[in-house]
């Protein structure tokens, strides 16, 4: 019988799984857990679901034997990112901080574990209450739960314990089913199950015992007795044991004939205690003490998944379809599997005709089934006189898909090339909204016919190759008359049918402004659909002229403006100024001087009557907000009748409150205002608690709104404030640099540059220059940076500036080490030292301490290294400086090499490599992985550094680093020199990128490899 059949009730499908991989659902399907600490740190939480959890256990959960001094800091990170991560989970669950540690708080339905547990118990309950055939189907849904051994692959010896102990209690649920079974007299249906369960566990005599019943049973005598011999055999090869009692017995009654046949479930045994359910109510403490290893494990393996990117909007709730539309759309897209091409599909129409909304739809109806790799999706701005160009929408996508924007050519044409690579293999669904013309979507179509494009202008698009076309225009009368039932109530739109026709046709039948003459009735539901009729006919222009242009679209959304109150009118004409995709709820008070603890509060009488949008939520709890484009339009030619002095004393707020934001995100991640340059234009500081949650992650936050950061740069520019414009850009560098975004580097500095020159900035020029210089640097640009850093130097040297000649002279400092000029370079640092003692910039001290200490290395002179690697050791860790701190451990990791103490080497490294890979440097983990395979060659282990330089030419080539994998595949094969195949495959590819870069040493060493195999 099936189970279908016998009424087993359907295994649940909980939100987080740990009975196999560990596994999260979201709202849109499947979240990425990041590999390591976070997904160590949230099996251990899910195994105490609603339980405390120390903060020491989950530290001996990652290092199980001497942890750093960060190691509780690093531990708060990982929680905090899983905050972030579980933000996107089906289920209501939060991370909250209780000594001495954490909890996970979710329904107990939501985890596998737990329900697994439960389901066991409850069918232990009916077998004591006799109801052995609904224990078994309890069973059975329990054990469905499974996906495989419980949370294979994680390295914690703690979480090892305890999935074994899940994966015993899972066996123990099976032989309990088993037995209830033999006892409804199945036997004969059970002895294929049973026959593959002793395969996998030959050495369970429980298992093999059930299988030695059923055969007997089921008339199968003889094999039931060579079930027991192999056993006995197996026992005696592996353990040199004897079968047990009950075994011997087994045998016994069936070599006599007197093994009576079933006539009820067997006894029960206790019940197996829950995941993790230790007596304590929290998780065991940390040991004081360990033994340290003999030498530290290797490092979890690299590989990752590749990047899946889910960057749709939200759907519209109350979206009335088109059904001819919404399939034409869909087969363009998916096509068939004669498709030969990429699937396109172009949307156009006239504003407010529903655009966007339809190509979401479409888009997420599609994402799961036809596009699993991934949705990438960007506002190409086409009707903001700005559009956003085809390199930084390439830059954007490459940055999606995995790829370090330190990696991410310049070239249009290289980007391109990158990203019809990366996309080849995959199923990914493109959504360009708003395209300004077939220019600007070319660069953007992908090559393979696996992926498919969708692109929404107001234009018709013609010139785009085999795309299929749908022009909006405005709403049947059917599909207007839902939409408003569906804003309004049915039983409103039904009590008042003819009032409700001639409403949809009083306003052309134009979605946009539909949906906000209904924002307005269903706000006020004492208002009849009539009244709202009448008002519409007052208007100074009649709105069934709507579907001809602008003019109508204003008279419309003047019936919302003029229903607010004067505070709400006045925070909509000072939001348009805002050029921001999404609008933060500090936003409103800046803009109007209100310090309130809740800024959200103000925008949201905008939103009630959909003037602003809700676009998601913030670190803060408060929420972001949209303008519709035509609102915005609207809303700033209102702004013009304001007097000009409110309006510049607005924008100078709004710039402010960005400018204190990223000042205080800089001082988070360095410890202070060190190694920067500020102006005195005004800081306008939102509320401090709102502040504090907010940065709570400062890269994370300016990361999130790089855009916004950007747009207010060239604002600024546009409208003067150039003390403003050159702080926020030079300040940003805290996240260019960090992430490799040299093209935003670039493009703002050159518009603050332009700014402080055209005021006669001096300074504000200056600090631009210097900056670019380093920029240039980053870029191997060693001429254009040494010129715009003289430049520079001289004007800080006029202006009696500290940090800034200090920054100049360490940069130039950094030119000429890397050219070899290492007396040069010493001579530069010990003045740029100088420069920061006199500014008080002990993170400016100690980053020159760290780059002077590698030359005092390459000279043999390993104390004065040590002293300044130690120094500046000390400045981070009292700042708070993690990222210093991992860049200078990896110096004094060198350092330990070259004095011979390699085990300390490869601890260090170790701790180095485990700090880039919670901030997500894989470019920093590909140089950590080759200096561990060095370490391991000089200590005369070429299997170990054979395995981490193969780790480091896969971290380098899966982010298409095609040079850091040339130098890896170069380290590899010099331990492979007694393999000539295999240097031979590894180094031809090597020789060609040396050969394109010009590394002249690199590659006669390559050639002499080869010649030498």
């Amino acid at each position: 019988m099936a189970e279908e059949e016998q009424g087993v009730p359907p295994a649940p499908r909980p939100s987080f799984r740990i009975l196999g991989p560990l596994q999260v659902h979201g709202t849109d399907g499947p979240l990425r857990v990041p590999p390591g600490r976070q997904e160590v740190i949230l099996a251990a939480l899910l195994l105490e679901a609603n339980r405390v959890v120390s903060t020491g256990y989950l530290v001996d959960l990652i290092w199980e034997d001497v942890p750093p001094e960060t190691a509780r800091t690093q531990v708060q990170i990982c929680v905090s990112r899983l905050r972030k991560l579980l933000a996107g989970a089906d289920a209501e669950v939060s991370i909250t901080t209780r000594a001495p540690g954490y909890v996970l708080h979710t329904d107990e339905r939501n985890v596998d574990a737990a329900l697994f547990t439960a389901g066991v118990a409850r069918a232990r309950l009916l077998r004591e209450r006799g109801d052995a055939q609904r224990s078994v189907e309890e069973l059975r849904a329990a054990v469905a739960l499974w996906q495989g051994d419980c949370l294979p692959g994680l390295d914690s010896g703690p979480l090892a314990n305890k999935a074994r102990q899940l994966n015993e209690e899972r066996l123990t649920a099976v032989e309990l089913r088993i037995q209830l079974e033999l006892g409804l007299g199945r036997h004969d249906r059970l002895v294929g199950e049973l026959q593959l369960l002793t395969h996998e566990h030959p050495l369970r005599e429980k298992l093999r015992g059930q299988l030695m019943q059923a055969l007997y049973w089921s008339g199968r005598q003889a094999e039931a007795l060579e079930v027991f011999r192999t056993g006995r055999r197996l026992l005696d090869e592996e353990l040199g044991l004897e079968p047990g009692r009950e075994l011997r017995e087994l045998e016994s009654a069936i070599l006599t004939g007197t093994l009576a046949p079933p006539s009820g479930p067997a006894p029960v045994g206790p019940a197996p205690a829950g995941p993790g359910r230790a007596a304590e109510t929290q998780a065991p403490p940390r040991a004081d003490t360990k033994a340290p290893p003999e030498e530290p494990a290797a490092p979890a393996e690299t590989a990752r998944q590749e990047a899946v990117p889910h960057q749709l909007p939200a759907a519209t709730a109350d979206f009335v379809a088109d059904a001819a539309q919404l399939a034409a759309l869909e087969e363009a897209l998916t096509g068939g599997p004669e498709r030969t091409t990429v699937g396109l599909a172009a949307v156009t129409g006239k504003p407010g005709t529903g655009k966007s909304a339809l190509a979401v739809q479409v888009a997420h109806r599609l994402s799961d089934s036809a596009f699993p790799d991934g949705q990438l999706y960007c506002d190409l701005r086409g009707t903001t006189g700005a559009p956003v160009t085809p390199e930084e929408v390439l830059g954007r996508f490459l940055r999606a898909l995995g790829i370090p924007g330190q990696l991410i050519p310049e070239s249009l044409d290289e980007r391109a090339e990158m990203y019809r690579s990366r996309l080849a293999s995959r199923r990914v669904l493109v959504v360009l909204d708003d395209a300004a013309g077939e220019r600007q979507v070319l660069p953007l179509l992908p090559g393979s016919r696996r992926c498919a494009v969708l692109v929404t202008s107001r234009t018709r698009l013609t010139a785009l190759p085999g795309a299929h076309r749908v022009e909006l225009d405005v709403l049947g009368e059917d599909r207007a008359l839902e939409l408003l039932a569906r804003i309004v109530g049915r039983e409103r739109v039904a009590t008042e049918a003819v009032a409700a026709e001639a409403l949809v046709r009083t306003v052309g039948r134009l979605p946009l402004a539909l949906r906000i003459v209904a924002a307005r009735l269903a706000a006020r539901p004492h208002w009849s659909l009539a009244s709202m009729v009448q008002r519409l006919a007052d208007e100074r222009h009649r709105l069934d002229e709507l579907t001809h242009g602008e003019m109508t679209m204003r008279a419309s959304l003047a019936l919302t403006y003029d229903g607010l109150a004067p505070a709400d009118r006045r925070l909509l004409r000072l939001l348009s100024m805002a050029q921001a995709p999404t609008l933060p709820s500090w936003l409103a008070g800046a803009l109007l001087d209100d310090g309130r603890p809740f800024p959200s509060d103000l925008m949201e009488p905008l939103v009630d009557v959909q003037m602003l949008d809700v676009a998601g939520v913030e670190r803060s709890g408060g929420f972001r907000y949209r303008f519709h484009e035509i609102i915005r339009v609207y809303a700033r030619e209102r702004l013009a009748s304001d007097p000009p002095g409110e309006r510049g004393a607005a924008l100078a707020r709004m710039g402010g409150g960005w400018m204190y934001l990223a000042q205080q995100a800089h001082r988070k991640l360095y410890g202070g205002d060190f190694t920067v340059l500020h102006g005195d234009a005004p800081r306008w500081e939102p509320p401090a608690v709102y502040t504090q949650e907010l940065l709570g992650d400062p890269l994370a936050w300016l990361e999130a709104e790089q855009a916004a950061l950007c747009r207010m740069v060239e604002h600024a520019a546009e409208e003067g404030l150039h003390d403003l414009c050159w702080d926020l850009a030079t300040t940003l560098v805290t996240l260019f640099e960090v992430r490799g975004l040299y093209d935003l580097w670039e493009q703002t500095h050159l518009c603050a540059l332009t700014a402080a020159r055209k005021a006669g900035n001096l300074r504000g020029t200056a600090a631009v220059r210097a900056s670019l210089g380093s920029l240039y640097m980053s870029r191997s640009q060693f001429g254009a940076a040494r010129q715009a850093l003289t430049s520079a130097l001289d004007v800080f040297q006029a202006l009696d500036e500290p940090t800034g000649e200090a920054l100049c002279r360490r940069d130039l400092a950094l030119i000429a080490r890397t050219g070899g000029d290492d007396a040069s370079a010493l001579e530069l640092y010990a003045r740029s030292l100088a420069d920061f003692d006199r500014a008080g910039d002990v993170v400016g001290r100690a980053i020159v301490l760290t780059q002077s200490a590698h030359i005092r290395m390459r000279r043999g002179e390993f104390a004065a290294a040590q002293a300044q690697l130690d120094e500046a050791l000390d400045t981070y860790d009292a700042v708070g400086y993690v990222g210093g701190r991992a860049r200078t451990l990896r110096r004094v990791g060198q350092l330990l090499l070259e004095q011979g103490k390699s085990d300390l080497a490869v601890l260090t490294f170790t701790e180095v490599l485990e700090l880039c890979r919670d901030s997500g440097d894989v470019i920093g983990e590909g140089h950590l992985l080759r200096d561990l395979g060095h370490a391991f060659s000089v200590m005369g282990r070429p299997d170990r550094a054979r395995d981490f330089f193969d780790r480091a030419v896969t971290a380098r080539e899966r982010i298409m680093d095609v040079g850091g994998g040339a130098l890896a595949r170069l380290d590899l094969a010099r331990l492979l020199e007694g393999e000539p195949g295999r240097a031979r495959e590894l180094l031809a590819p090597a020789v060609e990128v040396f050969q394109d870069r010009g590394m002249v040493r690199e590659l006669t060493e390559a050639r002499r490899l080869l010649a030498a195999g």
